[in-house]
Parts: C-alpha cells; structure tokens; sequence
C-alpha cells in the first residue's frame, strides 16, 4: 500500500510540475530573469505551493500522530544560516539560472524534455556526491593537516 500510495503521490507531483511549466528550462529561466523577459507566470506556482503546503503541513501534524508513509515526523532542528548553507544556495541559484531546472522537475523532464537533460541530472548527481563524499575528506584533510603545521 505504501508502494502505491507513494507513486501515486509522485504522479500527481510530476503531472504538476509538467503542467505548470516547470520542466521548461526557457520558463524557468525568464521567471528569473527580473530585469529582462520576465515572466512572472511562476509566481503563481510557487504562490499556490506555499499555501498548499502551509494548510496540508497544520492540518497533517494536527490530525495525525505520524505520517502516512513513516515511522515519526521528521522536523529540521538547525535554524542557524551557516556558510556552508549560503554557498550551497548560490550554487543551486546558479546551476537553476544556467540550468533552468531543478532536481525535481529536472527529473521530471526525462520523460518529455530535450536530451540535454540527462546530461544536466548527471552533473547534477556527479555535484551531490562530490559534496557527500569528496568535500567532508577534503575539510578532514585540510583540518588535519592544520594540526601538523
């Protein structure tokens, strides 16, 4: 039941992010161009997200002791801006900007995008595992060697 509970509940986040335009890097792209061919259309996605996911999130935590699909709700506990934080949100602002996509619709897209996509989600995956593997040994490294200088 969760199986199916769980790709129904995707379908209709693909078929979301298909109809509203979000899997149109061009779309994208001119939504965050605010000083040229902007296209304020996705304001409206993003509008609709947010109260959607505002009442869904009271209304969930309220009514239900643990989610459908898990074990225990899962709350962020970090509220602190970092930097690892901030220059994580510049590069995915940039790769966004450039790319005109994000994970999820970039995801989305292999079904109905152009071929440059499947280059754009292995960059994509080739940046998240260079950051869950390569960059802790590299500050491990560089603090380690802190120590002996």
């Amino acid at each position: 039941m969760r199986l199916l509970l769980s790709w129904i509940l995707g379908l209709v986040f693909g078929l979301g992010l298909i109809v509203s335009g979000m899997v149109n890097p061009e779309k994208v792209r001119n939504f965050l161009d605010i000083a040229g061919a902007w296209d304020p259309s996705l304001l409206l996605v993003l509008g609709a997200a947010v109260v959607v996911t505002f009442i869904g999130y009271r209304l969930t935590t309220a009514l239900l002791e643990r989610p459908l699909l898990g074990d225990a709700f899962h709350f962020p506990t970090k509220r602190e801006i970092t930097p690892r934080l901030v220059v994580g949100a510049l590069i995915f602002g940039i790769g966004w900007g450039v790319g005109g996509l994000c994970p999820a619709p970039a995801e989305t897209s292999l079904l109905v995008g152009p071929a440059e996509i499947w280059a754009f989600l292995v960059a994509m995956l080739v940046g998240m595992w260079l950051v869950e593997h390569a960059l802790p040994r590299l500050t491990r490294w560089e603090h380690h060697h802190e120590l002996h200088h």
